[in-house]
């Protein structure tokens, strides 16, 4: 069941969701991969870029995981997959925005997973490097960066695809950050 909306619309997120609950009956997973990015040098960084990151990055993943988690704890828990970046870990050059969005998005899954977990709901983040996308292609094409020199700090020595980042379900993991990262970030 499609439902297109968008994320920094609280009245249309709730009515997706309710959407979806009411077909269905039960909403069992979540995954919250809406995001934009923007890179720009710390000194270049605007405050209306700053609001426009932060709206869709963190507050449209909060409003995300409110809504969800009552509809899921009314018929026994579920799982949230907050999509986070391995730059919220070990941050960027030219990435503060983007990195300290995805920060928050990190720190949102470890006390959202404490919070839920008494009403069965995991909540779990995947932390990906560099994963080449369409998008990925796009960014560096418009950057001119070589992209040699970032992977050869990656150290399986290649780029990641979004086959890596997908998983199945394990029903033991909360609260954790999954880096899908070639081992770049240690």
């Amino acid at each position: 069941m499609p439902v297109c909306f968008d994320v920094t619309d609280s009245a249309a997120l709730k009515a997706g969701l309710m959407g979806i609950y009411k077909a269905e009956g039960r909403i069992d997973v979540v995954v919250n991969n809406a995001a934009i990015i923007q890179n720009q040098k710390l000194g270049m960084v605007t405050k209306p870029l700053l609001e426009k990151m932060f709206s869709v990055n963190v507050f449209a993943v909060i409003d995300m995981i409110q809504l969800v988690s009552r509809l899921m704890a009314r018929t026994g828990g579920g799982s949230i997959v907050n999509i986070a970046s391995i730059t919220g870990v070990v941050g960027s050059p030219g990435q503060v925005a983007y990195s300290s969005t995805k920060g928050a998005v990190i720190s949102i899954t470890k006390s959202a997973a404490k919070e839920l977990s008494p009403q069965q709901i995991r909540v779990n983040a995947v932390a990906p490097g560099i994963i080449k996308t369409e998008r990925f292609e796009e960014l560096y094409e418009a950057s001119g960066d070589k992209i040699d020199q970032r992977i050869s700090r990656i150290a399986l020595g290649r780029l990641g695809t979004p086959q890596d980042v997908a998983s199945d379900r394990a029903s033991y993991i909360s609260g954790h950050i999954l880096g899908v990262d070639g081992c770049a970030s240690i």
